[in-house]
């Protein structure tokens, strides 16, 4: 199963998740052959709003942002309705930008409400648990399992697969900017710091290995352009490391931050139209104002926005 995710609005991340599916048992797909579009979306000639090829969730209305103010019951019934695919034990659901995997006690989660849902899809005493998930800043496909021994072989898989450096998922994210290369690999050593009371991901020139030991930590992401117009693209990223704020920060160093992302696109500054880098230290998140003309300006169909209109 592949899924193509168009966006999310009101001036959030524009960051989905594509899971690429099972064939046979457990023999999960690690490497999505083209997550639902394919290089030649780039050179093909389409009508303005529909350059994008129509993934297996074309025909499907997109979650969008997560409401505020949802009761128990009705984040069920949202999450009873997001199911795209049903396999035995497996269940896939559209999860919307918003809805936290974790939290604290008595925190509205994916995981505190998972016995209700399993219920509400008829499967009785067989609890679903969460094997593959995104997180709150990002909409995407969730892979749940209510055969405990299913989950457990995928949840290794993963684990294998990530630390043999094998994408096993597909993010994709509207930038401001274009990067310079189709496609290629972003490295960068990233560590967490806390500036003005908030802990932000910085990136770390030559980390020496008291860095590393000290919490620095090298990263890697392979990205690739799918579609691009006036100045905005859309990209495909696979990471192939784990670490907070990984992939928008991978994008800023790029000069092309992430649509949405207030945090750390103020890194990225213009004179005489020449972008360059700015130090963590001396910038604040800001809001982007141009999220509709972006959407637009890569073809994507703002019929699936859950807003419309720029935050």
């Amino acid at each position: 199963m592949r899924a193509v995710l168009a966006p999310e609005m009101d001036c959030r991340r524009v960051l989905g998740r594509v899971w690429s599916g099972w064939r046979r048992g457990l023999a999960v797909s690690t490497a999505p052959e083209d997550a639902g579009f394919g290089i030649e979306a780039r050179h093909q000639r389409q009508p303005r709003g529909s350059r994008l090829r129509s993934g297996p969730l074309g025909d499907q209305p997109f979650p969008g942002l997560l409401p505020k103010n949802l009761s128990r019951e009705e984040l069920v019934d949202a999450l009873r309705a997001a199911v795209v695919d049903r396999k035995g034990p497996l269940v896939t659901l559209n999860k919307p930008q918003g809805l936290p995997v974790t939290g604290k006690s008595g925190e509205l989660t994916l995981l505190s409400v998972l016995p209700e849902l399993s219920q509400s899809l008829g499967l009785g005493e067989q609890e679903l648990q969460v094997v593959r998930a995104s997180g709150k800043e990002s909409s995407g496909l969730v892979l749940l399992s209510s055969c405990p021994q299913t989950a457990s072989r995928l949840q290794k898989f993963f684990i294998h697969s990530q630390r043999a450096q094998r994408p096993t998922a597909t993010y994709c994210a509207v930038t401001n900017g274009i990067p310079t290369a189709s496609e290629g690999k972003i490295q960068a050593a990233l560590k967490l710091e806390h500036i003005d009371g908030v802990n932000l991901t910085v990136p770390v020139k030559a980390p020496s290995r008291k860095d590393i030991l000290e919490g620095v930590k090298k990263t890697l992401s392979h990205f690739r352009v799918v579609a691009t117009g006036s100045g905005c693209a859309l990209v495909q990223l696979q990471p192939l490391t784990v670490f907070s704020s990984q992939l928008q920060v991978h994008m800023v160093l790029q000069l092309c931050p992430v649509l949405g992302d207030h945090t750390y696109s103020a890194r990225v500054g213009t004179v005489l139209g020449q972008r360059f880098l700015l130090p963590a230290e001396s910038t604040k998140p800001q809001r982007q104002k141009w999220v509709l003309s972006c959407l637009e300006n890569v073809g994507l169909n703002t019929a699936y926005l859950s807003a419309p209109g720029p935050g």
